[in-house]
Protein backbone atom coordinates (compact mmCIF):
# COMPACT_ATOMS: atom_id res chain seq x y z
CA UNK A 1 0.00 0.00 0.00
CA UNK A 2 1.69 3.50 -0.59
CA UNK A 3 0.68 4.88 2.80
CA UNK A 4 1.82 4.05 6.16
CA UNK A 5 -1.67 4.33 7.27
CA UNK A 6 -4.06 2.89 4.13
CA UNK A 7 -6.70 5.29 3.04
CA UNK A 8 -10.29 4.02 2.05
CA UNK A 9 -12.75 5.68 1.29
CA UNK A 10 -16.35 4.51 2.54
CA UNK A 11 -19.16 5.18 0.06
CA UNK A 12 -22.15 3.61 2.43
CA UNK A 13 -25.38 5.98 3.03
CA UNK A 14 -23.71 8.58 5.90
CA UNK A 15 -26.87 6.67 8.15
CA UNK A 16 -25.05 3.70 8.35
CA UNK A 17 -21.10 3.81 7.84
CA UNK A 18 -20.33 4.15 11.67
CA UNK A 19 -20.00 0.81 12.44
CA UNK A 20 -17.70 -0.03 9.12
CA UNK A 21 -15.44 2.92 9.68
CA UNK A 22 -15.20 2.47 13.20
CA UNK A 23 -13.93 -1.34 12.40
CA UNK A 24 -11.47 -0.09 9.54
CA UNK A 25 -10.35 2.63 11.52
CA UNK A 26 -9.71 0.08 14.62
CA UNK A 27 -7.80 -2.39 11.74
CA UNK A 28 -5.70 0.77 11.13
CA UNK A 29 -7.38 2.78 8.06
CA UNK A 30 -7.58 6.27 7.54
CA UNK A 31 -11.37 6.51 6.39
CA UNK A 32 -12.44 9.01 4.40
CA UNK A 33 -16.13 9.07 4.28
CA UNK A 34 -18.16 9.83 0.83
CA UNK A 35 -22.15 8.46 1.05
CA UNK A 36 -22.65 7.72 -3.12
CA UNK A 37 -26.47 7.17 -1.80
CA UNK A 38 -29.15 9.82 -0.23
CA UNK A 39 -31.64 7.86 1.34
CA UNK A 40 -35.25 9.91 1.23
CA UNK A 41 -38.55 9.62 1.75
CA UNK A 42 -40.79 8.21 -1.04
CA UNK A 43 -42.69 10.37 -3.17
CA UNK A 44 -46.22 9.11 -1.93
CA UNK A 45 -47.05 7.42 0.92
CA UNK A 46 -50.50 6.15 0.27
CA UNK A 47 -49.16 2.35 -0.54
CA UNK A 48 -47.31 2.56 2.91
CA UNK A 49 -50.28 3.36 4.65
CA UNK A 50 -52.77 1.08 3.03
CA UNK A 51 -50.03 -1.67 3.47
CA UNK A 52 -49.73 -0.69 7.28
CA UNK A 53 -53.34 -0.72 7.81
CA UNK A 54 -53.68 -3.84 6.04
CA UNK A 55 -50.73 -5.63 7.55
CA UNK A 56 -52.78 -8.09 9.75
CA UNK A 57 -53.94 -9.92 6.41
CA UNK A 58 -50.28 -10.69 5.55
CA UNK A 59 -48.41 -13.79 6.17
CA UNK A 60 -44.67 -12.47 5.84
CA UNK A 61 -43.16 -9.55 5.73
CA UNK A 62 -39.65 -8.55 3.81
CA UNK A 63 -37.56 -6.11 4.42
CA UNK A 64 -34.23 -6.05 1.97
CA UNK A 65 -32.11 -3.56 3.57
CA UNK A 66 -31.07 -1.51 6.65
CA UNK A 67 -33.05 1.73 5.41
CA UNK A 68 -36.51 -0.42 4.93
CA UNK A 69 -36.36 -2.20 8.32
CA UNK A 70 -35.62 1.19 9.53
CA UNK A 71 -38.37 3.91 7.58
CA UNK A 72 -41.19 0.70 6.96
CA UNK A 73 -41.21 -0.24 10.77
CA UNK A 74 -41.03 3.64 12.20
CA UNK A 75 -43.79 4.43 9.82
CA UNK A 76 -46.02 1.63 11.14
CA UNK A 77 -45.33 1.33 14.57
CA UNK A 78 -46.09 5.17 14.45
CA UNK A 79 -49.91 4.21 13.26
CA UNK A 80 -50.20 0.80 14.94
CA UNK A 81 -48.99 -1.94 16.97
CA UNK A 82 -46.84 -5.08 14.53
CA UNK A 83 -49.87 -8.03 14.17
CA UNK A 84 -48.31 -11.29 15.78
CA UNK A 85 -48.80 -13.32 12.98
CA UNK A 86 -47.47 -11.59 10.48
CA UNK A 87 -43.94 -13.11 10.22
CA UNK A 88 -40.60 -11.46 8.94
CA UNK A 89 -37.95 -11.97 6.66
CA UNK A 90 -34.63 -9.99 6.20
CA UNK A 91 -32.51 -10.13 3.44
CA UNK A 92 -29.27 -9.54 5.37
CA UNK A 93 -28.11 -9.63 9.51
CA UNK A 94 -27.86 -5.99 9.31
CA UNK A 95 -31.58 -5.63 8.56
CA UNK A 96 -32.37 -7.59 11.53
CA UNK A 97 -30.16 -5.99 13.34
CA UNK A 98 -32.34 -3.15 12.88
CA UNK A 99 -35.15 -4.53 13.96
CA UNK A 100 -34.06 -4.92 17.43
CA UNK A 101 -34.16 -1.43 18.93
CA UNK A 102 -38.15 -1.44 17.63
CA UNK A 103 -38.81 -5.04 19.96
CA UNK A 104 -39.04 -7.01 16.20
CA UNK A 105 -37.04 -10.27 15.27
CA UNK A 106 -36.40 -11.46 12.06
CA UNK A 107 -38.42 -15.10 12.00
CA UNK A 108 -36.18 -15.68 8.83
CA UNK A 109 -32.69 -14.83 7.70
CA UNK A 110 -29.84 -15.84 6.22
CA UNK A 111 -26.85 -17.26 7.79
CA UNK A 112 -24.40 -16.64 5.55
CA UNK A 113 -24.81 -14.70 2.69
CA UNK A 114 -27.06 -11.96 2.44
CA UNK A 115 -28.64 -11.30 -0.67
CA UNK A 116 -31.99 -12.23 -2.20
CA UNK A 117 -30.87 -15.92 -3.46
CA UNK A 118 -29.71 -16.70 0.48
CA UNK A 119 -33.11 -15.68 1.79
CA UNK A 120 -34.83 -18.07 -1.13
CA UNK A 121 -32.67 -20.73 -0.27
CA UNK A 122 -34.22 -20.89 3.17
CA UNK A 123 -36.22 -24.05 3.29
CA UNK A 124 -39.00 -22.15 5.01
CA UNK A 125 -39.60 -19.88 1.59
CA UNK A 126 -39.92 -22.92 -0.31
CA UNK A 127 -43.57 -23.42 -0.79
CA UNK A 128 -45.17 -20.17 -0.18
CA UNK A 129 -48.86 -21.66 -1.77
CA UNK A 130 -51.93 -19.43 -0.64
CA UNK A 131 -49.33 -17.24 1.34
CA UNK A 132 -49.41 -13.22 1.55
CA UNK A 133 -46.31 -11.46 1.21
CA UNK A 134 -45.40 -7.95 1.36
CA UNK A 135 -41.50 -6.54 0.01
CA UNK A 136 -40.62 -3.16 1.79
CA UNK A 137 -37.75 -1.51 -0.33
CA UNK A 138 -36.46 1.25 -2.04
CA UNK A 139 -37.39 2.91 -5.56
CA UNK A 140 -36.34 0.19 -8.16
CA UNK A 141 -34.24 -2.61 -7.45
CA UNK A 142 -33.97 -6.25 -8.51
CA UNK A 143 -37.21 -8.19 -9.31
CA UNK A 144 -36.18 -11.41 -8.76
CA UNK A 145 -37.18 -12.24 -4.91
CA UNK A 146 -40.76 -10.81 -5.65
CA UNK A 147 -40.98 -13.29 -9.51
CA UNK A 148 -39.76 -16.34 -7.25
CA UNK A 149 -41.94 -16.03 -4.21
CA UNK A 150 -44.76 -15.47 -6.83
CA UNK A 151 -43.53 -18.87 -8.56
CA UNK A 152 -43.55 -20.07 -5.12
CA UNK A 153 -47.35 -19.59 -4.92
CA UNK A 154 -47.50 -16.67 -2.56
CA UNK A 155 -49.68 -13.19 -3.69
CA UNK A 156 -46.95 -10.45 -3.48
CA UNK A 157 -46.89 -6.59 -3.26
CA UNK A 158 -44.28 -4.23 -3.25
CA UNK A 159 -44.18 -0.91 -1.08
CA UNK A 160 -41.90 1.64 -1.46
CA UNK A 161 -40.83 3.49 1.96
CA UNK A 162 -37.45 5.51 0.73
CA UNK A 163 -36.07 6.62 -2.52
CA UNK A 164 -32.21 6.45 -3.64
CA UNK A 165 -30.84 9.35 -5.46
CA UNK A 166 -27.48 9.77 -6.45
CA UNK A 167 -26.04 13.01 -4.20
CA UNK A 168 -24.43 16.10 -5.93
CA UNK A 169 -20.72 16.95 -5.81
CA UNK A 170 -18.41 19.30 -6.83
CA UNK A 171 -16.39 18.08 -9.72
CA UNK A 172 -13.00 19.58 -8.92
CA UNK A 173 -13.36 18.10 -5.16
CA UNK A 174 -13.70 14.75 -6.91
CA UNK A 175 -10.67 15.30 -9.08
CA UNK A 176 -8.99 15.98 -6.07
CA UNK A 177 -10.02 12.94 -4.53
CA UNK A 178 -9.34 10.68 -7.14
CA UNK A 179 -5.82 12.00 -7.32
CA UNK A 180 -3.02 9.26 -8.15
CA UNK A 181 -1.80 7.14 -5.43
CA UNK A 182 -4.20 9.33 -2.58
CA UNK A 183 -6.89 6.38 -2.42
CA UNK A 184 -5.59 2.70 -1.58
CA UNK A 185 -8.99 1.58 -1.96
CA UNK A 186 -13.01 1.84 -2.04
CA UNK A 187 -15.78 -0.13 -0.27
CA UNK A 188 -18.94 -0.78 -2.35
CA UNK A 189 -21.87 -2.21 -0.75
CA UNK A 190 -24.36 -1.99 -4.02
CA UNK A 191 -24.40 -1.83 -8.01
CA UNK A 192 -26.30 1.67 -7.40
CA UNK A 193 -23.23 2.69 -5.30
CA UNK A 194 -20.70 2.50 -7.52
CA UNK A 195 -22.81 3.41 -10.04
CA UNK A 196 -23.28 6.84 -8.78
CA UNK A 197 -20.05 6.76 -7.53
CA UNK A 198 -19.09 6.49 -11.15
CA UNK A 199 -21.46 9.29 -12.35
CA UNK A 200 -20.32 11.27 -9.00
CA UNK A 201 -16.50 11.26 -10.23
CA UNK A 202 -17.84 12.74 -13.84
CA UNK A 203 -15.56 12.40 -17.41
CA UNK A 204 -12.40 13.68 -16.24
CA UNK A 205 -12.10 11.85 -13.28
CA UNK A 206 -13.40 8.74 -14.37
CA UNK A 207 -10.17 7.65 -15.38
CA UNK A 208 -8.64 7.96 -12.10
CA UNK A 209 -11.40 6.47 -10.33
CA UNK A 210 -11.01 3.25 -12.08
CA UNK A 211 -7.20 2.89 -11.46
CA UNK A 212 -8.64 2.64 -7.62
CA UNK A 213 -8.88 -0.94 -6.12
CA UNK A 214 -12.38 -1.74 -4.71
CA UNK A 215 -13.85 -3.99 -2.39
CA UNK A 216 -17.18 -5.37 -2.66
CA UNK A 217 -19.82 -7.63 -1.44
CA UNK A 218 -21.09 -9.65 -4.53
CA UNK A 219 -20.26 -11.03 -7.75
CA UNK A 220 -22.60 -8.47 -9.30
CA UNK A 221 -20.65 -5.63 -8.11
CA UNK A 222 -17.26 -7.00 -9.67
CA UNK A 223 -19.19 -7.97 -12.97
CA UNK A 224 -20.15 -4.14 -12.92
CA UNK A 225 -16.99 -2.83 -11.89
CA UNK A 226 -15.67 -4.71 -14.99
CA UNK A 227 -17.95 -3.23 -17.41
CA UNK A 228 -17.53 0.44 -16.14
CA UNK A 229 -13.72 0.29 -16.93
CA UNK A 230 -11.83 -0.11 -13.67
CA UNK A 231 -8.34 -1.61 -13.93
CA UNK A 232 -8.31 -4.23 -10.94
CA UNK A 233 -10.27 -7.09 -10.45
CA UNK A 234 -11.93 -6.17 -7.00
CA UNK A 235 -11.49 -7.69 -3.95
CA UNK A 236 -14.57 -9.89 -3.09
CA UNK A 237 -16.16 -9.73 0.38
CA UNK A 238 -18.26 -12.80 2.09
CA UNK A 239 -20.81 -10.85 2.49
CA UNK A 240 -22.33 -7.04 3.45
CA UNK A 241 -21.32 -7.05 6.95
CA UNK A 242 -18.81 -4.63 8.40
CA UNK A 243 -16.76 -7.79 9.72
CA UNK A 244 -16.66 -9.76 6.00
CA UNK A 245 -15.36 -5.73 4.37
CA UNK A 246 -12.83 -5.24 6.92
CA UNK A 247 -11.69 -8.68 6.19
CA UNK A 248 -11.31 -8.46 2.62
CA UNK A 249 -10.12 -4.68 2.83
CA UNK A 250 -6.88 -6.22 4.88
CA UNK A 251 -6.36 -7.84 0.92
CA UNK A 252 -5.59 -4.32 -0.46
Amino acid sequence: MANNKPRLLVTRPAAQSARLCSLLEADGFEVIRLPAIEILDPVNLYELEAVSDELDSYDLAVFVSVNAAQKGVEFILDRREWPEQTAIATVGASSAEALLPYGLFANHVPAHQFNSEALLALEELQDMSGQRVVIFRGNGGREYLHDTLLERGAEVDYVEVYRRACPAVDEAAMLKLLRPGYLDGITVTSNETLQNLYDMAGAAAQPLLCEVPLVVVSGRQASLARQLGFSKEPLLAANASAEAIVAAASGL
